[in-house]
């Protein structure tokens, strides 16, 4: 072979390897640099929940379940219960806002009493949710809440589904009213009630016999179980020795309770009455259960907390706060914005449906075997 065609085979050859090269490149993309992962959001923002009790099952449910769902989305919480005490209660926001936070979000004892350390919390850019309790202060920035109005009237039209009130001829049925704390929202409850009961006492066809019919008459400090109970067993042994008692309005589940142990302790006639109550506490439930309540207004404060951490998390990152209403306290002064969620009715045929199926409460916690 000689030179000019072993260079002619080479240069074949050559080509030929740099074909395949370049199919082999074309086959193989480009490697590309992986995109960076976002880097994550940082929000150790302090929120200060006060609560007023942990003697009420519900504070405790509200506080915790804002506490998980505000620490689910990275913020630092400081979650207090101040005791039904309402120099307990400054004294705990105080505290808050020196260290540091940013909002907080509070179920007041005395709405009355908190102006000055909000104020000074406003004045230190903290911002302020009422929870399920006006606040009477141009401090606060927003409020979530339950119809408290709409719960004290839908009790009220209980009584008069049951006892069918629209329909009684000249029946006259005996009542009474237990209501809650007078320093606190509940005169809303009353009103409520009374706006569809009213007129059912002042024709008559409601006879109550202690002649209790006024909100500062009724009301029971603390909402207290055993205050509820030491006034309604006063109230049986002066006025219902030989009277059937057909049902009291009793503006929350703890009032309820007290009123259903004076029943126990003092009340002797076969008919038991209505009693309606408010939270769907765990011993109301198992009271409804046993047929010593008759039905309990739900507010699944589980929707309530995830509002009230929303409305917080608006607040901190600068969002719009979800709000649906107005609201302006009992004596005119105050107006702030406000979000209102519609409570449910629940009775013993609900309890499944309601309070069950939704994950609220097991039948291992009301102590029965779930029904079938």
């Amino acid at each position: 072979m000689n030179r000019r065609n072993l260079t002619r085979i080479l240069s074949a050859l050559l080509a030929l390897a740099l074909v395949f090269a370049m199919t082999a490149c074309a086959a193989k993309p480009e490697a590309t640099a992986p995109e960076p992962e976002p880097e994550p959001v940082l929000r150790d923002d302090l929120v200060g929940i006060s609560m007023p009790t942990e003697e009420l099952q519900r504070w405790v449910r509200d506080g915790d379940n804002m506490k998980k769902q505000l620490e689910e989305l990275g913020y630092e919480v400081d979650l207090q219960f101040a005791d039904n005490d309402p120099s307990m209660q400054i004294t705990q926001l105080e505290n808050m806002v020196k260290n540091g936070a940013k909002v907080l979000i509070i179920s007041s004892i005395d709405g009355d009493a908190l102006g000055t350390v909000l104020d000074r919390a406003n004045e230190a850019g903290c911002s302020i949710i009422a929870y399920d309790r006006p606040i009477g202060s141009d401090a606060v920035s927003s409020y979530i809440t339950f119809s408290t109005f709409s719960a004290g009237a839908a009790q009220a039209q209980f009584i008069v589904d049951r006892l069918n009130l629209d329909n009684t001829g000249d029946q006259v049925y005996n009542f009474e009213l237990v209501g809650g704390d007078p320093i606190s929202s509940s005169n809303v409850y009353f009103d409520g009630a009374m706006s569809l009961l009213r007129k059912y006492i002042e024709a008559g066809t409601l006879s109550v016999v202690s002649g209790q019919v006024n909100f500062e008459q009724i009301g029971t400090e603390d909402w207290s179980a055993e205050k509820a109970q030491e006034r309604f067993e006063n109230l049986l042994s002066t006025y219902y020795t030989d009277k059937q008692l057909d049902a009291v309005w009793c503006a929350n589940d703890s009032t309820a309770q007290g009123v259903a142990a004076a029943l126990e302790n003092a009340y002797k006639n076969d008919v038991y009455p209505i009693l309606t109550g408010w939270d769907c506490d765990l011993v109301s439930v198992k009271n409804i259960l046993d047929g010593k309540q008759a039905m309990s207004v739900f507010m699944d404060t589980r929707k309530l907390a995830a509002k009230a951490a929303e409305m917080a998390d608006a607040i901190l990152q600068g969002r719009t706060v979800p709000t649906n209403a107005e609201f302006t306290t009992v004596d005119g002064a105050h107006t702030y914005p406000a979000f209102y969620c519609e409570p449910t009715v629940v009775t013993k045929d609900m309890i499944q449906s309601v309070l069950i199926d939704s994950g609220y409460y097991t039948w291992e916690e009301l102590g029965v075997e779930p029904e079938n």
